[in-house]
Protein backbone atom coordinates (compact mmCIF):
# COMPACT_ATOMS: atom_id res chain seq x y z
CA UNK A 1 0.00 0.00 0.00
CA UNK A 2 1.35 3.45 -0.94
CA UNK A 3 2.12 5.86 1.90
CA UNK A 4 -0.56 8.45 2.69
CA UNK A 5 0.88 11.96 2.81
CA UNK A 6 -0.80 14.94 4.43
CA UNK A 7 -0.27 18.61 5.19
CA UNK A 8 -1.68 20.24 8.31
CA UNK A 9 -4.03 23.18 8.00
CA UNK A 10 -1.76 25.51 9.97
CA UNK A 11 0.89 25.25 7.23
CA UNK A 12 -1.68 26.18 4.58
CA UNK A 13 -2.84 29.12 6.70
CA UNK A 14 0.73 30.35 7.12
CA UNK A 15 1.69 29.82 3.47
CA UNK A 16 -1.33 31.68 2.05
CA UNK A 17 -1.85 34.22 4.82
CA UNK A 18 -5.38 33.02 5.63
CA UNK A 19 -7.56 34.54 8.32
CA UNK A 20 -8.93 32.08 10.87
CA UNK A 21 -12.65 32.76 11.20
CA UNK A 22 -13.53 29.52 13.01
CA UNK A 23 -11.55 26.42 13.92
CA UNK A 24 -13.11 23.45 15.76
CA UNK A 25 -9.63 22.49 17.05
CA UNK A 26 -6.03 23.69 16.61
CA UNK A 27 -5.11 24.00 12.93
CA UNK A 28 -2.01 21.85 13.48
CA UNK A 29 -4.27 18.90 14.28
CA UNK A 30 -6.35 19.19 11.07
CA UNK A 31 -4.93 17.11 8.23
CA UNK A 32 -5.49 17.77 4.51
CA UNK A 33 -5.10 14.55 2.57
CA UNK A 34 -5.83 15.47 -1.06
CA UNK A 35 -4.43 17.99 -3.53
CA UNK A 36 -7.85 18.53 -5.12
CA UNK A 37 -10.15 21.40 -4.16
CA UNK A 38 -13.84 22.05 -4.76
CA UNK A 39 -16.34 24.87 -5.28
CA UNK A 40 -19.55 23.62 -3.66
CA UNK A 41 -22.13 25.31 -5.87
CA UNK A 42 -23.91 22.19 -7.09
CA UNK A 43 -23.83 20.58 -3.63
CA UNK A 44 -25.75 23.58 -2.25
CA UNK A 45 -28.61 22.61 -4.56
CA UNK A 46 -28.84 19.19 -2.91
CA UNK A 47 -26.83 17.09 -5.39
CA UNK A 48 -24.28 15.35 -3.14
CA UNK A 49 -23.27 12.37 -5.29
CA UNK A 50 -19.51 12.14 -5.89
CA UNK A 51 -18.80 14.78 -3.25
CA UNK A 52 -15.35 14.33 -1.71
CA UNK A 53 -15.29 15.57 1.91
CA UNK A 54 -11.47 15.46 1.96
CA UNK A 55 -11.25 18.48 -0.34
CA UNK A 56 -10.89 22.08 0.77
CA UNK A 57 -13.99 24.04 -0.31
CA UNK A 58 -13.59 27.47 -1.94
CA UNK A 59 -16.41 30.02 -1.98
CA UNK A 60 -16.54 33.35 -3.79
CA UNK A 61 -19.19 35.84 -4.89
CA UNK A 62 -21.20 33.18 -6.74
CA UNK A 63 -21.65 30.81 -3.80
CA UNK A 64 -22.31 33.49 -1.18
CA UNK A 65 -24.66 35.34 -3.53
CA UNK A 66 -26.55 32.11 -4.22
CA UNK A 67 -27.04 31.55 -0.48
CA UNK A 68 -27.98 35.19 0.17
CA UNK A 69 -30.81 35.05 -2.38
CA UNK A 70 -32.43 32.03 -0.70
CA UNK A 71 -35.13 32.13 1.91
CA UNK A 72 -33.93 31.32 5.41
CA UNK A 73 -35.40 27.76 5.45
CA UNK A 74 -33.95 26.95 2.02
CA UNK A 75 -30.59 28.38 3.03
CA UNK A 76 -30.45 26.25 6.17
CA UNK A 77 -31.35 23.21 4.10
CA UNK A 78 -28.65 23.98 1.50
CA UNK A 79 -25.97 24.48 4.14
CA UNK A 80 -27.08 21.23 5.76
CA UNK A 81 -26.65 19.35 2.45
CA UNK A 82 -23.10 20.63 2.18
CA UNK A 83 -21.73 21.00 5.70
CA UNK A 84 -23.43 17.79 6.82
CA UNK A 85 -20.88 15.96 4.66
CA UNK A 86 -18.14 17.45 6.90
CA UNK A 87 -15.74 18.92 4.29
CA UNK A 88 -12.10 19.37 5.33
CA UNK A 89 -12.30 23.18 5.42
CA UNK A 90 -14.02 26.14 3.77
CA UNK A 91 -12.24 29.24 2.46
CA UNK A 92 -14.06 32.45 1.51
CA UNK A 93 -12.15 34.51 -1.08
CA UNK A 94 -11.89 38.21 -2.00
CA UNK A 95 -12.08 39.21 1.66
CA UNK A 96 -15.87 39.02 1.42
CA UNK A 97 -17.96 39.65 4.51
CA UNK A 98 -19.13 36.32 5.92
CA UNK A 99 -22.75 36.34 7.12
CA UNK A 100 -23.46 35.29 10.71
CA UNK A 101 -25.67 32.39 9.56
CA UNK A 102 -22.74 30.98 7.59
CA UNK A 103 -20.37 31.18 10.56
CA UNK A 104 -22.95 29.61 12.87
CA UNK A 105 -23.56 26.77 10.40
CA UNK A 106 -19.82 26.02 10.23
CA UNK A 107 -19.66 26.03 14.00
CA UNK A 108 -22.66 23.69 14.25
CA UNK A 109 -21.07 21.16 11.86
CA UNK A 110 -17.51 21.82 13.13
CA UNK A 111 -16.13 22.73 9.71
CA UNK A 112 -13.03 25.01 9.73
CA UNK A 113 -13.78 28.40 8.17
CA UNK A 114 -11.04 30.62 6.73
CA UNK A 115 -10.85 33.77 4.63
CA UNK A 116 -8.40 35.19 2.12
CA UNK A 117 -8.08 38.60 0.43
CA UNK A 118 -7.07 36.93 -2.84
CA UNK A 119 -9.45 36.60 -5.77
CA UNK A 120 -10.99 33.18 -6.27
CA UNK A 121 -9.20 31.84 -9.37
CA UNK A 122 -5.65 32.96 -8.42
CA UNK A 123 -6.10 31.59 -4.90
CA UNK A 124 -7.43 28.29 -6.21
CA UNK A 125 -4.48 27.92 -8.61
CA UNK A 126 -1.98 28.81 -5.88
CA UNK A 127 -3.53 26.39 -3.39
CA UNK A 128 -3.58 23.51 -5.89
CA UNK A 129 0.06 24.12 -6.79
CA UNK A 130 1.06 24.13 -3.12
CA UNK A 131 -0.90 20.96 -2.35
CA UNK A 132 0.55 19.23 -5.43
CA UNK A 133 4.05 19.74 -4.04
CA UNK A 134 3.25 18.96 -0.40
CA UNK A 135 1.25 15.80 -1.13
CA UNK A 136 3.29 14.52 -4.07
CA UNK A 137 4.54 10.90 -4.12
CA UNK A 138 8.18 10.96 -3.05
CA UNK A 139 11.34 9.00 -2.45
CA UNK A 140 14.74 9.86 -0.96
CA UNK A 141 17.82 8.66 -2.82
CA UNK A 142 21.58 8.94 -2.43
CA UNK A 143 23.08 11.45 -4.83
CA UNK A 144 23.78 15.10 -5.57
CA UNK A 145 21.38 17.53 -7.26
CA UNK A 146 22.77 20.64 -8.93
CA UNK A 147 21.42 23.28 -11.28
CA UNK A 148 23.65 23.65 -14.34
CA UNK A 149 22.73 26.22 -16.99
CA UNK A 150 19.12 26.01 -15.84
CA UNK A 151 19.03 22.21 -16.03
CA UNK A 152 18.47 20.13 -12.91
CA UNK A 153 21.15 17.42 -12.97
CA UNK A 154 20.91 14.50 -10.55
CA UNK A 155 24.38 12.97 -10.11
CA UNK A 156 24.42 9.44 -8.72
CA UNK A 157 27.06 6.77 -8.18
CA UNK A 158 28.79 4.71 -5.54
CA UNK A 159 30.26 6.38 -2.46
CA UNK A 160 33.66 7.84 -3.30
CA UNK A 161 32.85 8.29 -7.00
CA UNK A 162 33.42 12.04 -6.74
CA UNK A 163 29.85 13.38 -6.67
CA UNK A 164 30.42 15.96 -3.94
CA UNK A 165 33.78 17.06 -5.37
CA UNK A 166 32.10 17.56 -8.75
CA UNK A 167 29.38 19.63 -7.05
CA UNK A 168 32.00 21.88 -5.43
CA UNK A 169 33.72 22.46 -8.77
CA UNK A 170 30.36 23.26 -10.39
CA UNK A 171 29.57 25.76 -7.63
CA UNK A 172 32.96 27.41 -8.22
CA UNK A 173 32.02 27.67 -11.91
CA UNK A 174 28.82 29.59 -11.08
CA UNK A 175 26.24 26.80 -10.82
CA UNK A 176 24.04 26.04 -7.81
CA UNK A 177 23.70 23.25 -5.27
CA UNK A 178 20.27 21.91 -4.31
CA UNK A 179 21.13 18.76 -2.35
CA UNK A 180 24.13 16.66 -1.38
CA UNK A 181 24.11 13.06 -0.15
CA UNK A 182 20.30 12.72 0.22
CA UNK A 183 17.94 14.01 -2.46
CA UNK A 184 14.20 14.16 -1.78
CA UNK A 185 12.41 13.55 -5.08
CA UNK A 186 8.74 14.40 -5.53
CA UNK A 187 6.48 13.77 -8.53
CA UNK A 188 4.64 17.08 -8.66
CA UNK A 189 2.84 16.19 -11.91
CA UNK A 190 2.60 13.29 -14.34
CA UNK A 191 5.74 14.49 -16.15
CA UNK A 192 7.68 16.58 -13.62
CA UNK A 193 10.02 15.53 -10.81
CA UNK A 194 11.21 18.08 -8.27
CA UNK A 195 14.24 17.56 -6.05
CA UNK A 196 15.18 19.17 -2.75
CA UNK A 197 17.31 18.56 0.31
CA UNK A 198 16.13 17.39 3.74
CA UNK A 199 15.97 20.54 5.89
CA UNK A 200 18.44 19.24 8.48
CA UNK A 201 21.29 18.84 5.96
CA UNK A 202 20.38 21.62 3.52
CA UNK A 203 23.39 23.45 1.99
CA UNK A 204 25.90 21.07 3.64
CA UNK A 205 28.46 19.07 1.61
CA UNK A 206 30.75 16.32 2.87
CA UNK A 207 34.25 16.30 1.39
CA UNK A 208 36.46 13.37 2.34
CA UNK A 209 39.65 14.61 3.99
CA UNK A 210 38.14 18.03 4.78
CA UNK A 211 34.86 17.20 6.43
CA UNK A 212 31.46 18.88 6.26
CA UNK A 213 31.22 22.41 4.85
CA UNK A 214 28.30 24.81 4.44
CA UNK A 215 28.17 25.78 0.77
CA UNK A 216 25.95 28.78 1.42
CA UNK A 217 28.33 30.19 4.06
CA UNK A 218 31.48 29.66 2.01
CA UNK A 219 30.28 30.48 -1.52
CA UNK A 220 27.31 32.78 -0.81
CA UNK A 221 23.55 32.71 -1.35
CA UNK A 222 23.99 32.57 -5.12
CA UNK A 223 25.58 29.12 -4.81
CA UNK A 224 22.50 27.35 -3.45
CA UNK A 225 18.85 26.81 -4.32
CA UNK A 226 16.00 25.18 -2.39
CA UNK A 227 14.36 23.12 -5.14
CA UNK A 228 14.90 22.27 -8.78
CA UNK A 229 13.19 20.22 -11.44
CA UNK A 230 15.11 17.05 -12.35
CA UNK A 231 15.85 17.26 -16.08
CA UNK A 232 18.42 14.48 -16.36
CA UNK A 233 20.24 11.78 -14.37
CA UNK A 234 24.00 11.42 -14.67
CA UNK A 235 25.50 8.20 -13.30
CA UNK A 236 29.20 8.07 -12.41
CA UNK A 237 30.87 4.67 -12.48
CA UNK A 238 34.43 3.33 -12.58
CA UNK A 239 35.72 2.69 -16.07
CA UNK A 240 35.08 -0.89 -17.15
CA UNK A 241 37.26 -1.91 -20.11
CA UNK A 242 34.88 -4.77 -20.92
CA UNK A 243 31.86 -2.50 -21.20
CA UNK A 244 30.80 -0.77 -24.42
CA UNK A 245 30.03 2.87 -23.62
CA UNK A 246 27.91 5.05 -25.88
CA UNK A 247 30.23 7.08 -28.11
CA UNK A 248 27.67 8.74 -30.39
CA UNK A 249 24.72 9.64 -28.21
CA UNK A 250 22.34 8.82 -31.04
CA UNK A 251 20.05 6.72 -28.85
CA UNK A 252 17.78 8.27 -26.25
CA UNK A 253 18.47 6.65 -22.87
CA UNK A 254 15.99 7.10 -20.02
CA UNK A 255 15.50 5.96 -16.48
CA UNK A 256 12.16 5.88 -14.67
CA UNK A 257 11.74 7.54 -11.29
CA UNK A 258 8.31 7.45 -9.62
CA UNK A 259 6.78 6.59 -12.98
CA UNK A 260 8.38 9.55 -14.82
CA UNK A 261 10.90 8.96 -17.63
CA UNK A 262 14.05 11.08 -17.26
CA UNK A 263 16.98 11.30 -19.72
CA UNK A 264 19.98 9.41 -18.33
CA UNK A 265 23.71 9.35 -19.11
CA UNK A 266 26.45 7.04 -17.79
CA UNK A 267 29.87 8.67 -17.34
CA UNK A 268 32.86 6.33 -16.88
CA UNK A 269 35.43 7.70 -14.43
CA UNK A 270 39.15 7.59 -15.15
CA UNK A 271 42.01 9.63 -13.63
CA UNK A 272 42.33 13.06 -15.24
CA UNK A 273 38.74 13.43 -16.47
CA UNK A 274 37.28 16.85 -15.65
CA UNK A 275 33.88 15.79 -14.33
CA UNK A 276 32.61 19.35 -13.85
CA UNK A 277 33.18 20.17 -17.52
CA UNK A 278 31.57 16.87 -18.53
CA UNK A 279 28.49 17.64 -16.42
CA UNK A 280 28.23 21.12 -17.95
CA UNK A 281 28.47 19.65 -21.45
CA UNK A 282 25.91 16.94 -20.66
CA UNK A 283 23.48 19.58 -19.33
CA UNK A 284 23.84 21.79 -22.41
CA UNK A 285 23.52 18.79 -24.73
CA UNK A 286 20.37 17.66 -22.92
CA UNK A 287 18.91 21.14 -23.31
CA UNK A 288 19.67 21.13 -27.02
CA UNK A 289 17.96 17.75 -27.43
CA UNK A 290 14.85 19.09 -25.71
CA UNK A 291 14.86 21.94 -28.23
CA UNK A 292 15.06 19.48 -31.13
CA UNK A 293 18.77 19.41 -31.95
CA UNK A 294 20.87 16.24 -31.80
CA UNK A 295 24.57 16.57 -32.64
CA UNK A 296 24.94 12.85 -33.38
CA UNK A 297 22.14 12.96 -35.95
CA UNK A 298 23.74 15.97 -37.64
CA UNK A 299 27.05 14.06 -37.81
CA UNK A 300 25.32 11.04 -39.38
CA UNK A 301 23.67 13.33 -41.91
CA UNK A 302 26.98 14.95 -42.84
CA UNK A 303 28.45 11.46 -43.33
CA UNK A 304 25.57 10.52 -45.60
CA UNK A 305 24.02 8.07 -43.12
CA UNK A 306 20.43 9.25 -42.89
CA UNK A 307 18.72 5.95 -42.05
CA UNK A 308 19.97 5.75 -38.46
CA UNK A 309 17.04 6.71 -36.27
CA UNK A 310 17.48 7.05 -32.52
CA UNK A 311 16.06 4.33 -30.31
CA UNK A 312 14.68 4.71 -26.82
CA UNK A 313 16.49 2.66 -24.17
CA UNK A 314 15.70 2.20 -20.51
CA UNK A 315 18.43 2.30 -17.87
CA UNK A 316 17.86 0.87 -14.38
CA UNK A 317 19.39 2.98 -11.62
CA UNK A 318 17.11 2.21 -8.68
CA UNK A 319 14.41 -0.24 -7.86
CA UNK A 320 11.21 1.81 -7.97
CA UNK A 321 7.92 0.53 -6.65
Amino acid sequence: MSEQYFVTLDKIIEKHGLEEVYLPKPAGEIKILTNEVNRPGIVLTGYTAYFDPLRIQILGWTELGFLQNMTSPKRSEALGYWLGLHPAAAVVTRGLEIPDYFIKACEAYEVPLLRTEEETSPFQASLIGYLNRELAPRITRHGVLVEVYGEGVLIIGESGAGKSETAIELIKRGHRLIADDAVEIRRVSDSVLEGSSPSNIRHFIELRGIGVINARRIFGMGAVKLTEKIDMVLQLEDWDATKAYDRLGLDNVYTTILGVKVPAVTIPITPGRNLAVIVETAAMNNRQKKMGYNGARELMHSLGVDNMEPNDKEMEIWENS
